[in-house]
């Protein structure tokens, strides 16, 4: 049967940069390693007054369909996945085809288009939605293009304020594809939560210490259910482990117990029986208080070793260098995950093809997703051409001063009439509204 996944991937950051240990930390009068130890963040991206998630969506969509060399025939469905719209009706995907119209000579009044949304997840259920429509047959030839964009702002002085971010991943799903094809196998974690939500609000409304709680329980069910569909887990069978990144600190709490769960039963347990003995299991206690603290006593044991330290630098690492520098993409971050790992690896010279890759999505309400994807020969000329370093390393630095008028042009609470700190060129940019509110775009040559 022939393979079906991601054919092509661009990244588009913010153009703002605020430095966390150098800006945020001194004026929120906290520790920089508040932020860069433990978050384990360096810098946030904003956007600039004309750009938005529209605009850095289609941005990278124009870019990754140039570079391909498609036209809008060539494009069977439009997925955007954003937690950060502002059309209760009208999807973004119809606001990013109407930019890119403005670039073709041909429309995309064919294209089926959408918009999800379940929290960070969605990003990856638009993904599975192109694939199943490509498997169906349904496609007539065509490709699906998935757009992930979001700006994660939070309310002033909100614990979540540091994690904030802002950018977008487009990706092309495709037959026979020259990244990474998708396994059939997934797995699921989903319950009914109130960790994160906005009812009928721009900024969230968080229990940080709940949403840990229920992001490390969903990932769990969804490996167990990877598993009984015969996913495979073995830690040591995957090149990369792209997880879902609202900030590095989180990855590294769930990537302990992750590993702990894949070591179970198999020689990588048995290898570190004489340094911490075996996994606790639960017929060998009278109670699940016991039980659980055995547990606590032994994962931290295993997140000392060498063996998971080895694995963690291996296989974790690479994937949260990108997302150090940017902050939370929400829907974006496991996609931003994901090219970070390949990015490492095209600079490492590893050779990667053939070479498997364990996806951990999440979304907070939750809803946690695990799959495999296969990385394919074309990989590294289709890494090679992402740009993403270049942007991140061309960003304009803000005083925190700017960035107190940055976040109120973008708070839909405030009137806020700034310039913009960065001139457009060669792009996609918010131009105002239409008669009926609607937002207007143009491109700037």
């Amino acid at each position: 049967m022939t393979e079906v996944g991601i054919d092509g991937i661009e990244v588009r950051t913010g153009k703002l940069k605020l430095d966390l240990a150098e800006e945020f930390a001194p004026a929120q009068g906290d520790d920089p390693e508040k932020y860069t130890k433990g978050l384990g963040l360096n810098a946030s991206s904003f956007p600039d007054v004309y750009e938005d998630i529209v605009t850095m969506g289609a941005n990278a969509a124009y870019r990754l369909m140039e570079r391909k060399g498609l036209e809008p025939e060539d494009i069977g469905r439009i997925d955007v996945a954003t937690e950060s719209a502002f059309d209760h009706s009208k999807p973004v995907s119809t606001y990013i085809a109407g930019c890119l119209e403005q670039r073709y000579p041909g429309t995309f009044h064919h294209a089926n288009k959408g918009e999800r949304k379940f929290a960070c997840i969605s990003g990856t259920q638009a993904l599975d939605d192109a694939f199943n429509w490509i498997r169906a047959g349904r496609n007539r030839g065509r490709a699906g293009l998935v757009i992930a964009t979001d700006t994660a702002l939070y309310e002033r002085d909100d614990p979540g304020e540091a994690t904030q971010g802002a950018g977008a991943v487009a990706m092309l799903v495709d037959e026979d594809p020259d990244v990474a094809a998708f396994s059939v196998e997934q797995g699921y974690g989903s319950a009914d939560e109130t960790d994160f939500l906005k009812p009928d609000q721009q900024f969230p409304s968080v229990d940080g210490k709940r949403s840990v709680q229920v992001y490390l329980a969903r990932m769990r069910e969804a490996l167990e259910d990877f598993e009984s569909a015969g996913g495979d887990t073995h830690p040591d069978n995957f090149a990369f482990a792209p997880f879902h990144t609202p900030f590095p600190g989180m990855v590294s709490k769930a990537a302990v117990l992750g590993y702990r769960h894949a070591i179970r039963g198999t020689d990588v347990e048995e290898e570190l029986v004489e340094e911490i003995g075996r996994q606790p299991r639960r017929e060998a206690f009278d109670d699940d208080e016991a039980y659980l603290e055995a547990v606590t006593e032994y994962t931290d044991a295993l997140a000392e070793t060498d063996h998971y330290r080895d694995w963690y630098a291996r296989t974790i690492e690479p994937t949260l260098t990108v997302s150090r520098e940017v902050g939370n993409w929400y829907t974006g971050s496991v996609h931003l995950a994901r090219v970070s790992g390949l990015l490492y690896a095209a600079e490492e010279g590893m050779d990667l093809t053939g070479k498997r890759l364990l996806v951990a999505s999440y979304g907070s309400g939750a809803q946690a997703e695990i799959h495999a994807e296969t990385v394919q020969e074309g990989w590294r000329e289709e890494v090679g051409a992402i740009d993403i370093m270049d942007r991140v390393a061309d960003r304009t630095p803000i005083t925190f001063e700017e960035y107190e008028a940055i976040h109120d042009v973008h708070n839909r609470d405030e009137e806020t009439d700034m310039e913009p700190l960065t001139t457009p060129e060669e792009e996609f940019v918010f131009d105002g509204w239409g008669r009926m509110g609607e937002r207007k775009y143009t491109y700037v040559e």
